[in-house]
């Protein structure tokens, strides 16, 4: 067919060479692929993941930067409504080419929240409250039963990471993580257990070569002047004046 096509063509033409005519049917072959490659590779995309279901419909996932729940799965794109109600479409391509997390993919999902105590608290003390005020929360599983793990000694504090198994949609992760926060609040400060925060103090002085190194001559605030020195507000042993 192909065959009578080009005597056809050159008999027609008499002009028209068949290696011209078979050279321009390779450049417009090339140029149709180029033109189709990126439908036909969505296209097929699609169709592995219908064929794979590596997520379904109803699904939450998170892929390309935007995590909600899958609407529906085209053959040639993907459908999610994120959290805040936003409709998103994502090309099947980009999907399966790239790295995407099922977040409903297994039951149960994990979460963790570190917490930090006083230097000077009961490390086992406050493991032991935060287990049990997990326990009794609201949407945290039994099974696995929740866990405490310290896990820095630092500056200010001591830090203590609290984890917890929970369903695996969103609503009941982030539901049950505020009710586990706010509740371990309480429970520390209802045991005298400190919750410590960094705090800065900073001390500004009239400092000169006279002066240095000598607290009791420094005058906080005020400039030095031209000649002498000034004096402190103050000598050890006077009464603090307001």
């Amino acid at each position: 067919m192909v065959l009578g096509f080009l005597l056809a063509a050159t008999i027609v033409l008499p002009s028209l060479r068949p290696g011209d005519l078979l050279s321009g049917l390779g450049i417009g072959s090339v140029a149709i692929g180029f033109a189709f490659k990126d439908i036909l590779q969505n296209l097929l995309s699609g169709v592995l993941i219908l064929l794979r279901q590596p997520f379904r419909v109803g699904d939450q996932i998170a892929v390309s930067g935007f995590e909600g729940t899958v609407e529906d799965i085209e053959t040639r794109a993907t459908y999610i409504k994120t959290y805040d109600g936003r409709r998103v479409v994502i090309p099947n391509s980009q999907i399966y080419t790239g790295t995407f997390t099922v977040n409903t993919a297994f039951d149960l999902r994990r979460s963790e929240y570190d917490i930090g105590i006083g230097c000077s608290d009961d490390w086992e003390k406050a493991m032991q409250l935060l287990i049990k005020v997990a326990k009794n929360c609201e949407g945290v599983l039994a099974d696995p039963t929740p866990e405490a793990i310290p896990v820095g000694i630092d500056a200010y504090q001591n830090t203590i990471r609290l984890r917890w198994w929970t369903r695996p949609d969103q609503a009941s992760v982030i539901n049950t993580r505020g009710r586990v926060i706010v509740e371990a609040c309480k429970a520390l400060n209802a045991a005298g257990i400190d919750m410590p925060f960094p705090t800065e103090v900073h001390l500004w002085h009239d400092q000169t070569e006279q002066t240095d190194g000598d607290r009791r001559a420094q005058r906080e605030g005020w400039p030095a002047g031209s000649d002498k020195a000034p004096g402190p507000r103050w000598q050890p042993g006077e009464k603090h004046t307001k």
